[in-house]
């Protein structure tokens, strides 16, 4: 498997950051076989899987909308989950659940073959009346207590959410990565990359963006505020697929990290931190590390460990005698380009090294 992103969801490599994000009645084993050569991940389902839900869905059907209603649901998505992991696809099933118990038998008869997707997402009436999908959003305890329930039995858990219905995103975010969600799946509305910004500074948690991924740009724009993968619902046909991920693949093999971040003072997420300088004159980084309760002394001390015996660490030619305090490639420095030609080193590998600074400093944050 290429593994030119590095992208891992515990012990699972992922392939490509782009996922299929599940559609009632649509995304089955099938859809995401045949569209296997250019996604990571293929979210089946929704599956109603309980009494109440399983009813809300069967209403929705009888309203002429879509809906999964096998006769069996735990033989149904066991084949399913079959056909997408035979494609090399990593399968996610995503839940409508109305209460704990469906989970947790779903999960001992499946096993950890696949992601498990709490729908806290779906905003039809007949399944919020059920307590499933954005019900969850304004009841967040019982949301929790799925999580909760199901990394109990040792599998992988993501949320979907839809944001903007919870009172505050970025808190919910926070609550759900501490009660254990691997996970979180956030279709963003209207509300565009800041919002996963926003959710990447108050959390580690594996983050994928949904909603309005058309094209490699608009995937960037995500990568660029936090989002670890991307995903395609409506537009989930295979020439839009395979546009994104091939000129995903070109610019990861020019540029070395994916999802690089914007710099901080151009409104980059919290992993910035490894581009920025010396905290020594004003600028975004001293309000940043207040708000973090880090101290620059520290922030110096965090960044010179996150190097020490890789290639950042020399750099007796750049603004601050280190590489670890030196700007993304896309940023023109001709002292920082100095060294890396008078070292050898690729831009590629340069920023290879700084995605690990960064995942260090984020370690080092939310420990």
């Amino acid at each position: 498997m290429d593994n030119i992103y590095d992208l891992w969801i515990g012990e699972r490599q992922v392939s490509i950051p782009v996922a299929i994000a599940s559609m009632a009645g649509v995304t089955d084993g099938a859809y995401i076989r045949d569209r296997a050569a250019h996604v990571g991940i293929g979210f089946i389902g929704g599956y109603a899987i309980d009494e109440a839900t399983i009813s809300a869905a069967r209403e929705l059907s009888h309203q002429g909308r879509e809906e999964f209603l096998p006769r069996d649901p735990i033989a149904e998505i066991s084949a399913q989950i079959e056909l997408v992991a035979a494609a090399g696809v990593i399968p996610g099933i995503n839940i409508r659940a109305s209460e704990v118990d469906s989970l947790v038998t779903l999960s001992k008869n499946i096993g950890d073959r696949a992601l498990y997707e709490i729908d806290a997402h779906c905003r039809q009436q007949a399944m919020i009346d059920a307590g499933c999908g954005e019900f969850l959003l304004t009841h967040p305890q019982k949301l929790l207590s799925y999580v909760q329930a199901l990394k109990i039995t040792g599998v992988t858990v993501s949320v979907k959410i839809r944001a903007g219905v919870a009172p505050n995103d970025a808190e919910l975010a926070k609550l759900l990565w501490k009660a254990g969600a691997d996970i979180i799946h956030v279709d963003l509305m209207d509300f565009g990359p800041a919002k996963i910004r926003e959710i990447r500074n108050v959390c580690p948690v594996f983050l994928i963006a949904n909603n309005g991924v058309t094209d490699f740009e608009k995937a960037k724009d995500y990568f660029a505020h936090g989002a670890d993968m991307v995903s395609l619902a409506r537009r989930s046909d295979e020439k839009t697929l395979s546009g994104i991920s091939q000129a995903l693949a070109q610019f990861t093999r020019e540029h070395g990290w994916y999802n690089s971040p914007k710099q901080l003072c151009r409104g980059g997420d919290i992993r910035s931190l490894a581009f920025c300088c010396m905290p020594v004159k004003p600028c975004p980084l001293l309000p940043a590390l207040e708000k973090l309760k880090i101290s620059p002394q520290e922030f110096v001390a965090m960044k010179m460990e996150g190097v020490k015996d890789t290639i950042l660490e020399a750099g007796t030619s750049t603004c601050f005698g280190s590489l670890a305090y030196c700007c993304k490639d896309t940023t023109p420095c001709m002292f920082r380009d100095s060294t890396l030609k008078q070292s050898g080193i690729k831009r590629s590998i340069y920023m290879q090294q700084k995605r690990d600074l960064a995942r260090k400093i984020m370690n080092k944050i939310f420990s």
